[in-house]
Order: C-alpha cells, then sequence, then structure tokens
C-alpha cells in the first residue's frame, strides 16, 4: 500500500523536520514495508530518508527561467526529489490549471521518469448529477495522461468530500476504484475526509491501494496510526 500525506499550505521547515524524524523513527521500529510519501510546502522541502519518500505538491514544468513564486526541477533536484502532485484539485479548482496545463505538466515530468501522484476527483454537482456523468467528468480529467505510464499513481479525491468530513458510501469508493481498475494497473489511492476513524474500513476496499491525506495526516502521530492501519490490512490479505 501507498500512505501519503499532503501538508498543503501547512507546517513550517521545523515542523516538518520534526514530523519526519517521528514518522521515520516509527517507519524503523514497527518495521514497516508500505511506500510512505510526504508532500511539504515548498518552503520545507527537503530530501527523503528513514523509508519515506519527500515529493512536491506542485513545480512548473521546467527546470529553471522566469516563472515568478513556482519552482522547477533545478530545486527539486538540490533535494533528490523525484515524486510530485499533479492535478490536485485545489489547483484545478481554485488555482485554475487546465487539462491542458495539468497534461502538459505529466508529459513534462513522465519524459524525467518522476513519479507522478495524478490526483482526479468531481464537484458536489457532479456527483449529484449520476454515475454516468461522474465517470464522464473523470474520463475528462485524464485525456492526455498516459495511464500506461510505469511510475503512475492514481489518487481519486471527490472535491466535495476533502476537508469536509463527508465521505462517499464504501460502495461508490469501490464503483469509481473499480472503473479506474479496467483502465490501468497503476496503484489507486483514495482522498477525502480519511483520517484514523476511517482508514481502516476504506484501506479494506476492494481496488483502494491506498490513501492521499490531507488535514487528518498534519499530526505526525495520526499519520502513524494510519501507517499501522495499512500494515494490519496487509497482513490480512496475505
Amino acid at each position: 500500500m501507498i500512505i501519503a500525506a499532503n501538508f498543503k499550505t501547512n507546517h513550517t521547515r521545523a515542523a516538518t523536520e520534526a514530523y519526519l524524524e517521528k514518522v521515520t523513527a516509527y517507519i524503523a521500529e514497527a518495521d514497516i514495508a508500505d511506500e510512505v510519501m510526504v508532500f511539504p510546502p515548498a518552503t520545507a522541502l527537503c530530501s527523503g530518508k528513514g523509508g519515506v519518500t519527500v515529493g512536491a505538491q506542485n513545480a512548473w514544468a521546467t527546470e529553471n527561467g522566469a516563472y515568478t513564486g513556482e519552482i522547477g526541477t533545478e530545486q527539486l533536484d538540490e533535494f533528490g526529489i523525484r515524486t510530485i502532485l499533479i492535478g490536485h484539485s485545489e489547483r484545478r479548482h481554485i488555482l485554475g490549471e487546465s487539462q491542458a496545463l495539468v497534461a502538459e505538466k505529466f508529459a513534462y515530468f513522465k519524459a524525467l521518469g518522476y513519479r507522478i501522484v495524478y490526483c482526479i476527483g468531481e464537484p458536489l454537482e457532479v456527483r449529484e448529477a449520476g454515475n454516468e456523468a461522474l465517470m464522464t467528468y473523470l474520463a475528462e480529467q485524464l485525456e492526455g495522461i498516459d495511464l500506461s505510464y510505469e511510475n503512475l499513481v492514481i489518487a481519486y479525491e471527490p472535491v466535495w468530500a476533502i476537508g469536509t468530513g463527508r465521505v462517499p458510501s464504501e460502495s461508490e469508493i469501490e464503483l469509481i476504484h473499480g472503473a479506474l481498475a479496467k483502465l490501468t494497473t497503476a496503484p489507486l489511492l483514495y482522498g477525502g475526509s480519511v483520517k484514523v476513524g476511517n482508514a481502516a474500513a476504506i484501506l479494506a476496499l476492494d481496488h483502494v491501494d491506498g490513501a492521499l491525506v490531507g488535514s487528518g495526516a498534519l499530526d505526525a502521530d495520526d499519520f502513524c496510526r494510519m501507517i499501522a492501519t495499512a500494515k494490519q490490512i496487509k497482513k490480512q490479505e496475505v
């Protein structure tokens, strides 16, 4: 399984360092074999260590250049970062990234061999329009994306569930993940109000290969509890 924490615009460099120290210590102590990712803000980027892959929440499709407010691969290379989130709903819906731009970023980082955690998800009005409308919407978010890319991870995050405490039913999650599993062999993560209390139920669902967690993972102890949950589920599957 893959358990990933997206800090968004939270935590300082010092707080991130303390967080990673606690998580890496837990991974060693508990002999965790699952993949663990942390996506800190740009000001707290650092090299991965102790079983934790550190990734970028965002970067421009460039090595460097005149892109005020952005970072490129030159900055990521400084820390050996080769993992990136692309297509997160907040970048799509709040910051206005079009599918064309998202696909351009994907192509750029794919060409460099990055591990790409590619995010898709629908707003509430699409969810309420029914499954056909929902799948059409998600298909549009996959336009221009190579679903056979060997370093691809897909994160399904219904926009209406992110940070709201609302979560789709287990059958809804299985329906979407099952449909995505027919399109790609990439690992499929669920995101959207994942927390300690519901992680076990979500991670146990068919075609759910892990979780991309936002606010529910800001506390390192909570994140470690979710890592422990993933380990237990893996034992049950064996």
